[in-house]
C-alpha cells in the first residue's frame, strides 16, 4: 500500500548529492589554481634567470599533478554542475550558494595578499615573481566565479550580498592595518627627528620604505573595500550578516581601536606631565601607534555609525549597546587599576616599581571610557518602554551582569586563596598580593550590581512614568509571505519572542503598524496569537493553557 503523497518525506539524497559535488569541486578548483600558480611562477623565474634547472623536481611533479589531473576533473565536474543548474531547485540550493561565496572569498584573499606582497616587495627591490604568479592565477579564479555569481542566469538565489560583505570586511581590515602602519611609521620618524634621534632604518634601506610598503597595503585594502562595499552592493545589504558586519566589525572594531589609541595617547600625556621616571624618548615610543589607531579607528567608527542610522531600530540599538559595552569595559578597567594603584601606596612597593605609572594608566582608561559610556548609555534618562522591553537590551544586561558576576566570583576566590596562603605561611606583604584582585573585584561588583538592578526594573515592566507594561510571553504570527518586517516590528514592540507561521494561499497585505500597536495595547498573556488577514486586517487572540481530560 502506498503512502499518501502529502505524508511522504522528501528525500535527503539531492541535498547530500549537492554537498558532495560542490565540496569536491571546491577542492579541485583550489588544487588546480595552486598548481597553475606554481607553474606560472616557475615560468617567470625562467624568464628572469632565477630558476636553477634540475632542482625541486618533487615540487614540479606536485604542481603538474594538480594542474593536469585535478584541472580536467574540475572542468568535467564543473560542466556537469553547470548543466544541473538549469533547474530552479539547483539554483535555490544552499550548497551552490556556499560554494560560490566560499571560492570567491578565498580567491579574493589569496590574490589580494599575493599581489600586495609583490607590489610592496618591489619598493625595496625584493623578488615578487612567485607572488605575482599566484595573484594572477587566483585573480582569474575570482573573476570567473564572480561573473557566475552576479551576471549569469544561473547565479544562486540564496545568501544575497554575502560575498560582497565578506570581501568588504576583508578589505576594511587590510586597509585599516595598512593605514595604521603607515601613520605609525610617519609619526615615529617625525618624533625621532624632533628629538634629534637617528632614523630607524635597515642597512641600505631608507626610512620611508616601510611607510611606502604599508601605504601599498592601505591603498589595496581600501580599493577592495570600496569595490565590494559600493560597487557590489555591500552597503545596501539588509541581511542579518550585514547587521553583524556593521555592528561587529565597523562599530565594535572601530570603537575598540579608537578607545585603545585615545587611552594610550592620554596615558603618554599624563606621564609626560606627572611621571618622568623614564627618558622622554621612552615615554613617547608608543605615541605614534596610539595616534594612528585613534585616527583610523575613529574614522571607521564614525562612518559605520552614520550607516547604522539608516538601518532598523534593532540594528541601531545593537550599535548603541556595543559602544556602551566597550566603553564600560574601559571605564571599569580604569576603576580597578586606580584602586590597585591606591592600595599600592599603602604597601611596601617592589624594587623599581612606581604606583604613579599604574595610577596614571587607570586614570587614562577611566577618562576615555567613562564619558563615552555616560553619553552612550545615558544612565540619568529612563529608557522608553519599547527600548526597556526590547530583546537586545535584555540580552545585553544579562550578558554584562553574568560576565561581571563570574569574574567577581573568580576574583573573590583568588583573594581568599592568597589571604589564607599568606596567613598560613606567615609571609608579609598581604596587601601587595591582594590589591590587584581587590581592584578588579570592586569594579566588577559595581558593574554587576548596576546592571542587575536595571534588569530587575525592566523585568518588572516599569516605564519612565511607573506604568506597568503589558507582558506577553510569546507571540505567534500567522500571515502570508513577506512577514519579515512585521516580525521585526513585533519583536521591537513587545520584546517577546515571535514565531511565524505562513498561511497557505495568496500573499497577505502588510498591516498598518499603528493598527498592530492598537490591537496589542493592554494585552497580557503567556502566548498571544496574531492573525493578519489577506487585506491586512489584524486579529489578536490571547491564549491560555488548558488541560484536557
Amino acid at each position: 500500500m502506498t503512502a499518501p503523497a502529502a505524508l511522504t518525506r522528501p528525500s535527503a539524497a539531492p541535498v547530500v548529492t549537492r554537498v558532495v559535488i560542490y565540496t569536491i569541486l571546491f577542492v579541485l578548483v583550489v588544487l588546480t589554481a595552486s598548481g597553475l600558480a606554481d607553474l606560472l611562477g616557475r615560468v617567470f623565474d625562467m624568464l628572469t634567470g632565477e630558476l636553477i634547472y634540475g632542482t625541486d623536481t618533487v615540487g614540479l611533479a606536485v604542481s603538474l599533478t594538480f594542474t593536469l589531473v585535478a584541472g580536467p576533473l574540475a572542468a568535467i565536474l564543473g560542466w556537469l554542475a553547470w548543466r544541473r543548474l538549469a533547474g530552479l531547485p539547483e539554483r535555490e540550493s544552499l550548497a551552490w550558494a556556499l560554494y560560490l561565496v566560499g571560492i570567491c572569498t578565498v580567491a579574493l584573499i589569496v590574490l589580494t595578499t599575493a599581489l600586495l606582497t609583490a607590489v610592496a616587495g618591489a619598493v625595496t627591490g625584493d623578488d615578487g615573481t612567485t607572488e605575482a604568479a599566484t595573484g594572477l592565477v587566483w585573480a582569474g579564479v575570482w573573476a570567473g566565479h564572480r561573473f557566475v555569481l552576479r551576471r549569469t542566469d544561473r547565479r544562486p538565489t540564496r545568501l544575497p550580498g554575502t560575498a560582497a560583505l565578506l570581501g568588504g570586511t576583508f578589505g576594511l581590515l587590510v586597509g585599516a592595518g595598512g593605514a595604521i602602519s603607515t601613520l605609525t611609521s610617519l609619526l615615529d620618524e617625525a618624533l625621532a627627528t624632533g628629538l634629534g634621534a637617528d632614523a630607524a632604518a635597515s642597512a641600505g634601506t631608507p626610512w620611508f620604505a616601510g611607510a611606502v610598503q604599508a601605504l601599498v597595503w592601505a591603498a589595496g585594502g581600501a580599493l577592495v573595500w570600496a569595490w565590494h562595499w559600493f560597487h557590489d552592493g555591500g552597503r545596501a545589504a539588509r541581511t542579518a550578516l550585514a547587521a553583524v558586519v556593521l555592528t561587529g566589525v565597523g562599530v565594535l572594531g572601530g570603537c575598540l581601536a579608537a578607545l585603545a589609541g585615545t587611552g594610550a595617547v592620554v596615558f603618554v600625556l599624563l606621564r609626560l606631565s606627572f611621571d618622568r621616571s623614564d627618558p622622554v624618548p621612552v615615554l613617547l615610543d608608543p605615541l605614534g601607534l596610539a595616534v594612528s589607531a585613534a585616527l583610523v579607528g575613529g574614522l571607521i567608527w564614525v562612518y559605520h555609525r552614520g550607516v547604522v542610522r539608516g538601518r532598523s531600530v534593532a540594528v541601531q540599538q545593537t550599535s548603541t549597546l556595543v559602544t556602551s559595552g566597550v566603553s564600560l569595559v574601559a571605564a571599569a578597567s580604569g576603576i580597578g587599576v586606580i584602586v590597585n594603584a591606591l592600595l599600592a601606596t599603602l604597601s611596601a612597593p617592589l624594587a623599581g616599581s612606581d604606583p604613579r605609572t599604574l595610577l596614571l594608566g587607570g586614570i587614562s582608561s577611566l577618562l576615555v571610557g567613562g564619558p563615552l559610556w555616560w553619553v552612550t548609555w545615558q544612565p540619568r534618562i529612563a529608557p522608553a518602554p519599547d527600548r526597556s522591553r526590547s530583546a537586545g537590551r535584555g540580552v545585553y544586561l544579562v550578558v554584562v551582569f553574568g560576565i561581571s558576576a563570574v569574574v567577581a566570583l573568580v576574583t573573590l576566590l583568588v583573594i581568599g586563596f592568597r589571604l589564607f596562603d599568606t596567613v598560613l605561611a606567615g609571609n608579609p606583604g598581604l596587601l601587595d598580593r591582594i590589591r590587584a584582585p581587590l581592584g578588579l573585584l570592586l569594579a566588577t561588583g559595581l558593574v554587576a550590581g548596576y546592571h542587575f538592578t536595571l534588569w530587575r526594573r525592566d523585568r518588572a515592566g516599569v516605564g519612565p512614568a511607573g506604568s506597568a507594561a503589558p507582558a506577553i510571553g510569546e507571540l505567534v504570527l500567522v500571515m502570508g509571505p513577506g512577514a519579515e518586517p512585521v516580525v521585526n516590528h513585533l519583536r521591537e514592540l513587545t520584546g517577546a519572542p515571535v514565531s511565524y507561521w505562513q498561511r497557505a494561499g495568496a500573499a497577505t497585505a502588510l498591516p498598518d503598524p499603528t493598527r498592530v500597536m492598537q490591537a496589542l495595547a493592554g494585552v497580557s498573556a503567556e502566548r498571544v496569537l496574531l492573525i493578519v488577514g489577506v487585506d491586512g486586517a489584524v486579529t489578536v487572540i490571547p491564549l491560555a493553557p488548558v488541560q484536557v481530560g
